[in-house]
């Protein structure tokens, strides 16, 4: 890939939004933890879904 092709894929990557797919997860007193990653870039993330009817929400920055 030359510089410019790389550039502008990590801007499409940087701007898309992020469809998270569950890789492992636990049980914690807080709720459940997940290691979710992003389907489209491979970004990871860790979560934590305190409840099952609440939506999860992020414990780390995006890595990767």
């Amino acid at each position: 890939m030359t510089d410019s092709a790389t550039e502008e894929s990590r801007r499409t990557d940087a701007t898309h939004e992020h469809g998270w797919l569950t890789e492992s997860s636990h049980q914690t007193s807080e709720g459940r933890v997940l290691y979710v990653r992003c389907a489209q870039c491979g970004v990871r993330r860790v979560d934590l879904l305190p409840h099952p009817h609440l939506p999860p929400r992020p414990l780390s920055r995006e890595q990767g």
